[in-house]
């Protein structure tokens, strides 16, 4: 049973400040349309620009996971991005007035809270899963980091921690699947040791810090003279270490809360892969820049599997989405340059295409007429033509933009094309259009057999207008 996209009912917003830039920051969930995906928009820049929560725009990850796009960040993402998975929502735009999502409370738990207070509405589109198809790993021997995901028809995490601490020692924490999130991780909240809070503090780096939001972990003797300090710091009437070994400035909620905190980080990073996961993810030791280094290598076996698809076998007699009339309102091309005769899908990620080859074609005039062979190059531009159609589509005015080729790579030409023959081409996106550029994976068939195949990147870009004469 197909499972279906979700997002929120309405608008809801939280306030708060940032923990590392101190600023006063307001953010608000909205619904977003299907295969919209999760993004952020900076409304306090000009022209509003929105970033996409995606690991190939991260740039930093020394004090939590900032994102870059279209000259704009957003810094300490994960706490927000767990939420969103935790919820198993699909379609989100948050929006923020400053440049870093509120701390809240140090876990993600009031942004869980927010979201359940607006409700979810299911939509109509089909959720894209991703399963891990084998053992996905990554290590840093320096840092004695371990990740692994493995086959699984569910999402499952388990996280070791060992910060070589006689306080925290070495702790665990797990989930069987994340309809677990909201009650054993969604509540655990970050943690620092005492003398990271005495570097940051003194280098200015946590402006927004306080002790609401964070364990503070003492891993070292303590004088009242700098507990005293501390209490300044945080305008408290005083500061003691309590039992556990931490400020007595919160209790725990879990004895494991660390290592649970960990695991809602790692869920937040791998949020950045942009797709449902189906596995079961352990890491040792995880942190940011390891977690967004292995949503890399998952986006990279997402893509290496799209390119493995089995290729569907189309009637390349069927009735016609588009027939050639309706592609000449789309494509700028005309006769002896049209390459699609027509159009049998259109989604928002792939097209299906029709290309019949006959010995009426101008080019055989001069390619090898007396052995006619339909060259690798117009097998390239009639896939090019089928995958333009794809990405003017996704504009209202098509008759105003041309498409134009950026890059060709890992063309294959497996068999020969003749007259007579019919071509169905078939292009998938390879990820989400961005700024016009779109990334596609073309297959070309004969029948049962793979003729052509190729990965094309493309640019459409609006035809400029002659002025009028003066």
């Amino acid at each position: 049973m197909n499972v279906r996209q979700k997002t929120i009912k309405q608008e809801i917003s939280a306030s708060g400040v940032g923990l590392h830039t101190g600023a006063n920051v307001t953010l608000t969930f909205c619904p977003a349309p299907e295969n919209h995906g999760f993004k952020f928009q900076r409304i306090d820049l000009e022209g509003q620009p929105i970033i996409d929560a995606d690991a190939d725009n991260v740039t930093d990850t020394s004090r939590g996971t900032t994102i870059t796009q279209n000259g704009a960040s957003v810094s300490t993402v994960e706490h927000v991005m767990a939420s969103l998975v935790g919820m198993d929502l699909d379609n989100i735009l948050i929006k923020l007035d400053g440049p870093e999502t509120p701390i809240m409370d140090g876990s993600s738990i009031q942004f869980i809270d927010l979201l359940e207070e607006v409700g979810t509405v299911e939509q109509n589109a089909d959720r894209e899963y991703f399963t891990i198809p084998h053992n996905i790993t990554y290590t840093e021997e320096d840092r004695k980091v371990e990740i692994v995901a493995m086959p699984l028809d569910d999402y499952r995490f388990t996280c070791m921690i060992d910060y070589n601490s006689p306080v925290l020692g070495s702790q665990h924490a797990g989930i069987n699947t994340i309809a677990e999130f909201k009650k054993e991780i969604a509540s655990c909240r970050t943690f620092c040791f005492l003398h990271e809070l005495e570097y940051q503090l003194s280098h200015n780096l946590i402006k927004g810090g306080d002790l609401n939001n964070a364990i503070v972990i003492v891993d070292k003797e303590v004088t009242k003279d700098e507990l005293s300090h501390l209490a300044k710091l945080f305008n408290r009437k005083d500061i003691d270490v309590a039992p556990q070994g931490i400020l007595n400035n919160m209790e725990l909620r879990y004895q494991n809360e660390p290592a649970r905190h960990k695991l809602l980080d790692m869920i937040g990073d791998l949020a950045l892969v942009g797709m449902h996961l189906k596995g079961h993810i352990m890491a040792a030791r995880p942190g940011h820049a390891a977690n967004v280094a292995f949503a890399k290598k998952i986006k990279a076996a997402i893509k290496k599997e799209k390119n493995k698809k089995v290729q569907k076998v189309y009637d390349p007699s069927a009735k016609p989405l588009f027939d050639v009339v309706k592609i000449m309102e789309i494509l700028p091309h005309r006769q002896p340059f049209l390459f699609v005769d027509k159009i049998l899908e259109l989604s928002k990620n792939h097209v299906v295409g029709v290309k019949n080859v006959t010995m009426n074609e101008e080019f055989f005039k001069g390619h090898f007429p007396g052995a006619p062979v339909f060259p690798g190059v117009l097998q390239i531009e009639a896939m090019a033509q089928v995958g333009g159609i794809l990405v003017l589509c996704t504009v209202p005015d098509p008759e105003n933009y041309l498409t134009y080729f950026l890059k060709i790579d890992n063309v294959r030409f497996r068999a020969q094309v003749l007259p007579g023959d019919t071509i169905v081409f078939r292009c998938d996106l390879l990820e989400p259009i961005r700024r016009g550029i779109a990334q596609m994976k073309g297959v070309g068939m004969v029948g049962e057999k793979i003729v052509v195949e190729a990965e094309m990147m493309a640019q459409i870009s609006k035809v400029k207008q002659a002025e009028p004469a003066q």
